[in-house]
């Protein structure tokens, strides 16, 4: 796998938007993710952490505002293959018939012709993509088969063929247990110093402070963003969630840290 040598900014900038049924999802939302290093995107259930997402891939069109990927519009961060996206379980349809080796070449689609002709070079960065992540033996397992944790394994390896600069990733510790999540925390902080800029979403502030530089809050608009130790605060994360016990957060961090030592 190659070294990532131009580090990319995500630039958010008075972003707004509005469903179908007239629902706001996202209110001048306005952030900066720094090139090069890992942010956590923190907010409770119905934030809008998942549209903020959507909005930067360009899934979503926003009623105002933009979004800038290392300067360029998302439209033509695309065409560079620039980002990334690794995606919740629940937007994935598992019953697909389709191998774990076929799943990550989706991440080559990018560079294909309309045939989809699969290259030398592509075959070669999809295995030493499955190898990364350590699933290399399961390449040719139905992606249905396999465990929570080896489903974001697979989409990690697909972002990863996929070469992008940028690597969003929406909630890759549920459903997983804390060995995964150590391998998957150890592997972004590789990216990170290969000058990858990553964009984590999480329920899980205790594992924050082991591996994000800086932390967004959200609830519909942005709340608090800096530096991961003076973003988490008690304050901060009663105005997010509505007083979430801090003891409790303190004695899950404990915990956590306890199990990455080991």
């Amino acid at each position: 796998m190659q070294t990532t040598t131009q580090l990319l900014d995500i630039a958010v900038n008075n972003l707004s938007v509005t469903y179908s049924n007239a629902r706001l999802a996202l209110y001048n939302v306005t952030c900066t993710v720094e090139p090069g290093t890992i942010t956590a995107l923190v907010g409770p259930n119905g934030s809008g952490k998942s549209t903020l997402f959507k909005s930067i891939m360009g899934f979503l069109q926003p009623s105002q505002g933009q979004i800038r990927i290392g300067g360029l519009p998302v439209q033509k961060a695309q065409k560079r293959q620039f980002m990334a996206y690794v995606p919740q379980s629940d937007e994935v349809d598992w019953n697909f018939p389709v191998s774990v080796f076929d799943v990550v070449m989706m991440g080559r689609y990018g560079y294909m012709n309309l045939l989809r002709i699969e290259s030398n070079k592509d075959r070669r960065l999809v295995m030493e993509s499955l190898e990364r992540v350590g699933m290399i033996d399961f390449r040719d397992r139905q992606i249905g088969e396999l465990s929570g944790g080896q489903k974001k394994r697979a989409f990690l390896a697909r972002a990863l063929a996929q070469e992008g600069k940028v690597i969003l990733l929406d909630e890759p510790f549920t459903g997983v247990d804390v060995k995964t999540e150590k391998r998957i925390i150890d592997l972004l902080m590789q990216l990170r110093q290969e000058g990858h800029t990553i964009l984590v979403s999480t329920h899980d502030l205790a594992s924050i402070y082991t591996f994000c530089d800086r932390t967004i809050l959200l609830n519909r608009t942005i709340l608090a963003s800096g530096k991961t130790e003076d973003i988490l605060t008690e304050e901060n994360l009663s105005v997010t969630f509505g007083g979430l016990p801090i003891n409790n957060l303190r004695q899950n961090f404990s915990q956590k840290t306890s199990h990455f030592s080991q």
